[in-house]
């Protein structure tokens, strides 16, 4: 007997017939399980109905655009989305980002690459057991401590200013996340500054000199070209 995933849910959004099979094969080989659908409204009602635990979204639908459905989904679910497109413009990837999407990957791609994606996006939507905040993160040898405001690096204590907080807290409660300059500029300096992508560029700067070992090298804070950052998740 063949045995079948027993791994998460995953609703694949693709109207090409070979890449869902290729997806399909990737899914099944690693453990998971999944559901496929063609169209927007399909998708729809797939995610309504069955729940799923993570959406691979291609963007270019017969009945719609996939970013227009990420912001449908966001309306009642929080499910990862790892959008999966031929567009590889920086406006593209922005926009899927800023609609709610968790991660973004061109099309050609791996099959190594989509599995650590998916991972990280499983891993960051479900961080413990619902209603328990996360209150530390151990990133590298980069240890963070919420409750008493302490960064250390290996045995190393880390002093960073206001702003290299918030912006270093931010970036690990969505370590492996992909956050656009006007997520970062939200959330750190207010709506306001949402049009000022300079100020996250020269903070993010000091702050690779203090957490990376090469900061011209970063191996922990890296930049997404056109697009925003990532703390890359070590694991």
């Amino acid at each position: 007997m063949t045995a079948h995933p027993t791994g998460p849910l995953v609703l694949v959004v693709e109207d090409e017939p070979q890449m869902r099979r290729f997806l399909r094969t990737a899914l099944d080989t690693h453990g998971y399980r999944s559901v496929e659908a063609g169209t927007v409204s399909e998708a729809g009602m797939l995610a309504r109905t069955h729940n799923p635990e993570l959406i691979l979204l291609d963007l270019g639908l017969p009945d719609g655009d996939g970013i227009d459905f990420t912001r449908q989904l966001r309306t009642f679910s929080q499910t990862p989305i790892v959008v999966l497109s031929a567009r590889g413009q920086e406006s593209d990837k922005v926009s899927a980002l800023e609609a709610g999407a968790d991660d973004y990957l061109t099309k050609p791609f791996g099959t190594g690459e989509l599995i650590a994606r998916m991972r990280v996006a499983l891993r960051h939507a479900h961080p413990g057991l619902a209603g328990n905040k996360k209150r530390t993160f151990e990133i590298g040898d980069l240890h963070i401590d919420l409750d008493s405001h302490l960064i250390t690096r290996g045995a190393t204590e880390i002093h960073l200013t206001p702003i290299e907080y918030k912006l270093l807290v931010l970036m690990a409660e969505n370590v492996g996340k992909v956050l656009t300059h006007r997520q970062i500029l939200k959330d750190v300096w207010g709506p306001a500054y949402a049009s000022r992508p300079h100020y996250v560029r020269v903070h993010m700067a000091e702050l690779r000199k203090k957490i990376e070992e090469n900061p011209a090298r970063p191996k922990l804070l890296v930049t997404e070209l056109g697009v925003g950052y990532r703390l890359r998740d070590p694991i």
